[in-house]
C-alpha cells in the first residue's frame, strides 16, 4: 500500500515509518520541512495545522496516519478541530482510509483528552477511519514517559500530588507500532489498545526505579494544584510547562481499556511494563551498568 504518515519525525512516527517500510509499504513522510528531513520514507511537504500541501500529500494514498496534535499553546483545541476537519475531507476526497492514534479516558476528562476525543469523532464522521485509543506509550521521546523518567532519575525523594494513585494502562512503543501497522486492515471504528498491566503512576515510577537500579522515596500530599504540578515538572524535567500543564490535567483521569477486541484481531504477546522500560532504555541501562547505579 501507499501510505502517508503525518508526524513522521515525532515520537511515534519515527518508529512507525521504518516498520511500515519493513512490511513492504510505500511511505510518504509528511513534514513541514522536507529538505531537512533525514528519516526513512519519501518526505513530502505538509503542514497539517494550516492545510498547506495536504491535497498533494494524500493524493493516491491508500491510508493516511494522523499522529499530530498541538497542545503547547492556548487555543490548541480549536486548531486541532480545524485541522481534523480539513484532513478528513482531503482523505475522503482521495479515497484514503485514516488511521488515528487517539487517547483513552472517559467521563470528566481534561481539555487535552477532550480534544483528542473530538478529533477522533471528526475524523470518523468525515472519512473512513480506524481510531486506536491508547494511554501512555512507553518509549524514549514520549512526553509522559520522559517526565516519569526524569523525575525518577533526578529526584531521590519526591513529594507528589494525589494523581500518582490514578490507574493507567501503558503500552510499549514497539507494541503500539505493531497495532498501527495492522490498523489499515481493520474494520473502521474505534479500538482500545493497552499493555497487559494496569498500574498507578506511583507504581510505574517505583518499578522504573527498580529496573534502573535506584531506590526512591515518594511522599503523596493531598493538595497540589495542576498549575503548581506543571511548574514543578517544568523545574525538574526538560518538558516545557506548556506541555506539562495539559498532561498534568489529564493525570487525574483513569486511562484503561474498556474492551480488547484488537487483542484477538492482531494477536501477539504484549510486553509487560518492566520489559517495556528495558526496551526503551536499552543503551541507557548499559551505561548505568558500566558506571554503577545510584
Amino acid at each position: 500500500m501507499r501510505l502517508l504518515v503525518t508526524g513522521a519525525s515525532g515520537f511515534v512516527g519515527r518508529a512507525l515509518v521504518p516498520a511500515l517500510l519493513a512490511a513492504g509499504h510505500e511511505v510518504r513522510a509528511a513534514t513541514r520541512r522536507p529538505d531537512a528531513y533525514d528519516g526513512p520514507g519519501h518526505p513530502v511537504r505538509l503542514d497539517v495545522l494550516d492545510g498547506t500541501g495536504l491535497a498533494e500529500a494524500v493524493d493516491g494514498c491508500d491510508a493516511a496516519y494522523y499522529l499530530v496534535h498541538s497542545m503547547e499553546a492556548p487555543g490548541f483545541a480549536a486548531r486541532d478541530r480545524e485541522a481534523a476537519v480539513r484532513f478528513a475531507a482531503a482523505a475522503s476526497h482521495a479515497g484514503a482510509r485514516v488511521v488515528y492514534l487517539g487517547g483513552l479516558g472517559a467521563g470528566d476528562v481534561s481539555e487535552h483528552l477532550r480534544s483528542r476525543h473530538e478529533v477522533g469523532r471528526i475524523l470518523r464522521a468525515g472519512a473512513d477511519t480506524v481510531e486506536l485509543r491508547a494511554a501512555v506509550v512507553l518509549g524514549r521521546g514520549g512526553a509522559s514517559f520522559e517526565i516519569m523518567r526524569q523525575l525518577v532519575e533526578r529526584l531521590p525523594a519526591m513529594v507528589c500530588p494525589k494523581w500518582v494513585t490514578t490507574r493507567c494502562q501503558p503500552i510499549a512503543l514497539p507494541d503500539m507500532v505493531r497495532y498501527l501497522v495492522a490498523a489499515p486492515g481493520l474494520d473502521a471504528g474505534t479500538y482500545d489498545v493497552g499493555g497487559p498491566e494496569i498500574l498507578t503512576y506511583e507504581t510505574m515510577m517505583r518499578r522504573y526505579a527498580t529496573v534502573t537500579g535506584r531506590r526512591r522515596l515518594i511522599v503523596k500530599v493531598p493538595v497540589l494544584t495542576p498549575r503548581l504540578s506543571s511548574l514543578w515538572l517544568g523545574l525538574v524535567t526538560d518538558q516545557p510547562t506548556a506541555v506539562g500543564r495539559p498532561l498534568v490535567d489529564g493525570l487525574s483521569v483513569e486511562v484503561v481499556t474498556t474492551e480488547d477486541r484488537i487483542r484477538s484481531l492482531v494477536p501477539f504477546t504484549l510486553l509487560g511494563y518492566d520489559d517495556a522500560v528495558r526496551a526503551a532504555l536499552a543503551p541507557h541501562l548499559e551505561q548505568l551498568e558500566e558506571h554503577g547505579h545510584e
